[in-house]
């Protein structure tokens, strides 16, 4: 069995809070934004709101960690399994014997970061395309935030694909 580090998951999902801070800072991107929606700029967050983005973002880490570990897989092809609990069983040998064999490839940072990036695009652009031109918005502002996703996503599973 392949032994996971579970506190990189909330470790990496402390990036969209600091990358956040960084790219609707006011001399990043945040005066653009600001103009491309005629909004103000949000002035400080509540503790509740930047709790809800933590725990948001922390499900975002967990979904990038089965997006970016491939040997996470093989566990979830065998979850129902009725074994599952017993250690002398078929399923445990033949995991035990790929993770050996197979366990450390594609863990790298780089890695990690491709599959972020795709995530942070296909999703992203998706998910942000849609909303925003349903809420007759700029199509300028979908880029913005695109770009905070891509390499959000990109940082994010590099961090759990390499220490996971």
């Amino acid at each position: 069995m392949i032994e996971a580090n579970w506190f990189i998951i909330p470790i990496a999902a402390l990036l969209p809070l600091v990358l956040g801070f960084i790219w609707y800072h006011p001399k990043v991107l945040g005066t653009k934004l600001s103009q491309i929606t005629g909004e103000p700029l949000a002035e400080n967050r509540s503790l509740g709101k930047t709790a809800l983005i933590y725990l948001l973002s922390i499900l975002l880490a967990y979904i990038l960690t089965l997006m970016s570990v491939h040997q996470s897989a093989i566990y979830q092809l065998f979850f129902m399994d009725p074994d599952l609990g017993n250690s002398n069983s078929e399923y445990h040998v033949f995991i035990n014997e790929f993770i050996a064999k197979y366990g450390d490839r594609h863990r790298s940072f780089g890695h990690g970061m491709v599959h972020g990036a795709e995530a942070g695009l296909m999703f992203g652009l998706a998910f942000l395309g849609i909303t925003t031109l349903m809420q007759n918005k700029p199509f300028k502002l979908i880029w913005i935030h695109l770009g905070f996703w891509i390499l959000c996503c990109s940082l994010m599973a590099g961090v759990v694909c390499a220490f996971f």
